[in-house]
């Protein structure tokens, strides 16, 4: 099924809520003047259009197509979600802009990004990954919101001209979670990013974030080490944060003194004594760690490894007896070696105090409800060779539960690399090319990880490719 050819602008879907679609079975499809076009496959026309024309105020004219037609429509174009809003307008008021941070909670995005342009501003949402328009507002009612929302994360409101974070603290009866605000001074007016954190512990347990049995034996295993460095590398957005969290409740206990420096601090953890980084007051990872070797820590936990001093810092901390965790960005596991030996540090110093170096990427799952095998697909194969050699796969198609999309959450896929004996002398002599000591050792990468879940229908050919060409 062809998505594209069911969606509508977000001009037209905001016309109406999600509760009056899903009820009445219409869809926008048109605005002209006072009249308003609906496709709908209701069988009483006439009845509809009269009850459509006192609720909305305007005049109203119902196209009728199939029911299949509208059913996917609804699917595609408006989340069900079990709060009901009793919002109906686009006009600022806070009603209006809680009813978008608990709508964007409930269906389970990530982020929300206020944006402003020449002529508009919008709202999109990012779930599983991916950004989706969800308002358009107009320009005289997008600083009402974003004011709204630096008064509650503390933010100074007069300064428009330099980026500022903020942090605001929501309630529900069945959630406590924190939003992580971001203000950026853009072209035409300030771009906020509300990052959604839920406080719910369940989440940060190693066993349900992607690691296969062999992997955890053995990233737990290095973790259990009382001194040494965890790295993790990734691109922005591939769940490192999240894997440096579960680590940290795997080792938070009673008798460990556990210190972070972060930026920023995006779940606060009970136990765990958690720094914000401040950099226009001096606070930066190399000098926070530094004073940390004075406080007798037992676990340092520094949010990114930046530049040379913090990697000089996190080394003889670990050199110290203390247990070090903390990410980078780089390409694989063992491209992390190479970063490390670039910035300046001595092989002999990485080769002596790493434990592990991890790689991970989020992959989107496919739909249980609604794959289906296929044995060809619109993609050059011959690209990735180990592609090209399975016999079938299984497709995103769409469904209710998926929204249509085809896909539904997100799992995370590793490259695990213990440092042995053979992996230290490699380091020592820095030698890069390791390729065969992973093959020999059994050790799965990232590529072959994510083929492994091709095979077993866990995601799709077309979701992985784009990770396995670059």
């Amino acid at each position: 099924m062809e998505i594209q050819q069911y969606e509508i602008s977000t001009i037209l879907t905001q016309l109406i809520s999600s509760d009056q679609a899903y009820h009445y079975r219409i869809i926008p499809i048109e605005e002209v003047d006072n009249l308003w076009i609906f496709k709908t496959d209701s069988v009483q026309k006439e009845i509809l259009s009269q009850e459509l024309a006192i609720v909305f105020g305007k005049e109203i004219k119902l196209e009728i197509v199939d029911s299949d037609k509208i059913q996917r429509y609804l699917e595609i174009n408006y989340r069900k979600r079990e709060r009901i809003s009793q919002q109906k307008s686009l006009h600022y008021s806070e009603d209006f802009l809680m009813n978008i941070i608990y709508e964007a909670k409930e269906i389970g995005s990530s982020d929300i990004h206020f944006e402003i342009f020449e002529k508009q501003a919008r709202v999109r949402l990012r779930i599983d990954g991916k950004l989706i328009e969800r308002y358009v507002i107009s320009l005289d009612e997008y600083p009402k919101i974003i004011n709204r929302i630096k008064i509650m994360s503390s933010l100074d409101i007069s300064e428009k001209r330099l980026p500022q974070d903020g942090r605001i603290n929501l309630r529900t009866s069945q959630e406590d979670f924190d939003i992580r605000v971001s203000s950026l001074p853009t072209l035409y007016g300030e771009k906020l990013v509300l990052r959604i954190l839920s406080k719910n512990n369940i989440l940060f347990s190693l066993d349900n974030l992607g690691f296969t049995d062999e992997e955890i034996k053995t990233y737990i295993t290095a973790v259990q080490k009382p001194s040494g460095i965890i790295l993790i590398s990734g691109p922005t957005g591939s769940g490192k944060t999240t894997t440096l969290y579960a680590t940290l409740k795997l080792l938070n206990s009673n008798d460990a003194n556990i210190l972070t420096i972060e930026d920023p601090i995006e779940y606060t953890l009970e136990g765990v004594n958690q720094v914000q980084l401040k950099q226009n007051i001096g606070l930066d990872f190399a000098s926070t760690l530094r004073t940390f070797l004075r406080q007798d820590p037992d676990i340092i936990m520094v949010g990114e490894i930046r530049d040379v001093d913090t990697a000089n810092m996190a080394i003889r901390a670990s050199l110290t007896g203390h247990l070090v965790l903390s990410t980078i960005h780089t390409n694989s596991a063992w491209a992390t070696v190479s970063r490390l030996i670039d910035m300046g540090i001595p092989s002999f110093l990485i080769a002596s105090t790493l434990n592990v170096s991890v790689a991970q990427r989020l992959v989107r799952k496919l739909c249980n409800n609604c794959k289906r095998s296929q044995a060809d697909v619109n993609l050059n194969l011959d690209a990735v060779q180990e592609l090209s050699k399975i016999d079938f796969h299984y497709e995103a198609v769409g469904c209710p539960s998926c929204y249509q999309t085809g896909y539904q959450g997100r799992k995370a896929v590793y490259e695990i690399i213990p440092i042995t004996e053979e992996l230290v002398k490699s380091i020592e002599n820095k030698n890069v090319e390791i390729y065969d000591y992973l093959k020999k050792n059994n050790i799965a990468t990232l590529k072959s990880n994510m083929i492994a879940l091709v095979k077993q229908g866990i995601t799709s050919i077309e979701e992985v490719y784009p990770f396995l060409i670059s």
